[in-house]
C-alpha cells in the first residue's frame, strides 16, 4: 500500500460512493455510485465525491485500473444530472458549476485506465461520464442517450464532442438533437460502447478485461493511455512524434528491462511502475 491516502479511504466519509479494492482482481478499484433514491443522479455532492476518489486515485500505487459504476440496486449507472439543481440555478450559476476541471475532466485525465460498466440507464450526464471513461461495457438492456433536447436544453458535459468522436457526426447529432436512448445492443454497434453482455455475463466480462490490463507494467498503462488521448486531441504528425517520446522515454525504465527479461526466461514480470 502507498504511504499516501488510499482510494478506500478517501471514500469512508463520503455518502454517495463507496470504494473496493479486489472485486474485478487484483490492482484493480471499483467506484461505485450509490444514490438509490435518484437513480445515482449526479448531485453536486456526487461530483465532489467522485473527485475526491479520483484525486487520491492519482497517488495510490495500488491500483493500476479503475472500475466505475452505479449500484445495482439503483438500476442505473447514472441516470443524469440533478434535474432540481439544474431548475434552480442561473446562468452566472451554471456558469461556476461549469468552470474546469469538471467530474468528466477528471476522470478522462486520469492517469489509469478507466472502465466504465455500464450496468443500467446511463442518461444525460451519466452518459457523459461513460464517454469520459477509457472503455464503457455495458448490459445488453441498459439505456444510454442524451435526452436534454426534451427538457430545452443541451448536453453540457461533452455530450456533443465526446459523443461525435466515438459515433461519428450522424449518429451523434441523431441522439442529441432527438434526445432518442438506444439499448446496450445498439450502443455498441454505433460505437457508443465497445461491448455489450446479458446481465449475468457483464462481471465476468469487467473481471477478465479489468484483470488484464491491471496485469500489465503499471508505468506503460500511463503512457500507452497518454498517447491514445493524444490521438483524439492532435493532428496525425504531432500524435505520430508524441508517441515515439513516449515510447523511447520508458527506455530507461525499470520495467521495459523487467518485461523484456521476463519474457526471454519464460517467466511471470515484477513491475514496479518505474
Amino acid at each position: 500500500m502507498s504511504e499516501e491516502q488510499s482510494s478506500v479511504d478517501a471514500a469512508a466519509d463520503a455518502e454517495f460512493v463507496r470504494t473496493e479494492y479486489g472485486e474485478y482482481g487484483d490492482h484493480v478499484l471499483t467506484v461505485t455510485i450509490d444514490r438509490p433514491d435518484a437513480r445515482n443522479a449526479l448531485s453536486a455532492q456526487v461530483r465532489a465525491e467522485l473527485t475526491q476518489v479520483f484525486e487520491t486515485v492519482e497517488t495510490d500505487d495500488d491500483v493500476r485500473v479503475v472500475v466505475l459504476t452505479g449500484s445495482d440496486e439503483a438500476k442505473a449507472f447514472v441516470a443524469g444530472a440533478d434535474v432540481k439543481e439544474l431548475r434552480e440555478r442561473s446562468a452566472v450559476e451554471q456558469h461556476e458549476a461549469s468552470e474546469r476541471p469538471r467530474i468528466y475532466e477528471t476522470v478522462a485525465d486520469c492517469s489509469k485506465p478507466v472502465v466504465a460498466r455500464v450496468n443500467g440507464h446511463a442518461l444525460g450526464g451519466g452518459c457523459e461520464l461513460a464517454q469520459a471513461c477509457d472503455i464503457r461495457l455495458a448490459r445488453e438492456d441498459a439505456k444510454l442517450g442524451q435526452p436534454e433536447i426534451s427538457l430545452g436544453i443541451i448536453p453540457g458535459g461533452g455530450g456533443t464532442q465526446r459523443l461525435t468522436r466515438l459515433v461519428g457526426t450522424g449518429q451523434a447529432r441523431k441522439l442529441v438533437l432527438s434526445g432518442e436512448l438506444v439499448d446496450g445492443t445498439e450502443a455498441a454497434e454505433i460505437g457508443l460502447v465497445e461491448e455489450a453482455h446479458p446481465a449475468g455475463e457483464l462481471d465476468d466480462r469487467v473481471s477478465d478485461l479489468a484483470g488484464k490490463m491491471a496485469s500489465k507494467s503499471p508505468l506503460a498503462l500511463a503512457r500507452a493511455k497518454e498517447a491514445l488521448r493524444a490521438a483524439t486531441r492532435m493532428d496525425l504528425d504531432s500524435g505520430l512524434a508524441y508517441e515515439s517520446e513516449l515510447f523511447v522515454g520508458l527506455f530507461d525504465s525499470h520495467d521495459k528491462n523487467e518485461g523484456i527479461d521476463a519474457f526471454l526466461e519464460g517467466r511471470d514480470p515484477d513491475w514496479r511502475g518505474e
